[in-house]
């Protein structure tokens, strides 16, 4: 898969770091061992992070910047880490989707990053794009129905969007029958490290928990 960042996210975000999980994976309906890991983390954010203090992470501060420069309201459209981790503090519980997608929502919060995860075999063409969302373009937020995303950053396959920061599309979500991964993460902070210690941590995460040998990641910007 190539990935392309338009001029219009460099413009607004000169230094974007993104990176891109491809692999071969098993997904299952339910890990107790992840989930054990998600609570564990969880009780962490309750111990030192408030719902104002959540939004200094360097991940979600820089995805909220973005979002106000491109002129969309991040407490209106928060990006996922951020509403991950406010969902935890403010004592509800997290969905519990499938071991996909539960892992990607763990390596998320852990490194504060947005993270799209998608079925690589529904994409259309061989070439994902970075770019703003524009008026009336039509997308569907998985479970929340047709979305604005106008002013939001966006991947697009061959015939539209696919993931959002706040929300990746139906059309080419995870289900229990994927078996090939592409996963996203948007370093709008520019910290390639930790990019790539979010990305790897993914890799850890298919190995131990659906049947993968881990893949491989690229650094884009």
């Amino acid at each position: 898969m190539e990935i392309i960042v338009s001029n219009e996210i460099e413009n607004v975000c000169p230094n974007f770091i993104g990176a891109c999980v491809e692999a071969k994976v098993k997904n299952s309906q339910y890990c107790q061992d992840l989930w054990n890991e998600i609570n564990t983390l969880g009780e962490e954010f309750k111990n030192k992070l408030t719902i104002e203090t959540l939004k200094e992470i360097s991940g979600i501060a820089a995805t909220r910047r973005i979002y106000r420069i491109c002129g969309k309201d991040p407490s209106r459209y928060r990006p996922a880490a951020e509403a991950l981790i406010r969902r935890i503090l403010q004592g509800k519980t997290l969905y519990q989707i499938d071991t996909l997608v539960d892992l990607i929502n763990l390596a998320s919060m852990k490194y504060g990053y947005s993270l799209g995860g998608f079925d690589a075999d529904k994409f259309v063409g061989n070439t994902l794009e970075l770019g703003i969302g524009k008026e009336g373009e039509p997308y569907e937020g998985i479970g929340r129905g047709m979305i604005n995303i106008q002013g939001l950053p966006v991947y697009r396959d061959g015939i539209g969007g696919v993931g959002t920061p706040t929300s990746d599309n139906e059309r080419t979500k995870i289900t229990i029958n994927t078996n090939h991964l592409l996963v996203l993460i948007n370093g709008y902070d520019g910290n390639e490290a930790l990019v790539r210690q979010n990305a790897e941590f993914v890799q850890q995460l298919i190995k131990r928990f659906c049947e993968s040998d881990g893949g491989s990641y690229f650094i884009y910007k």
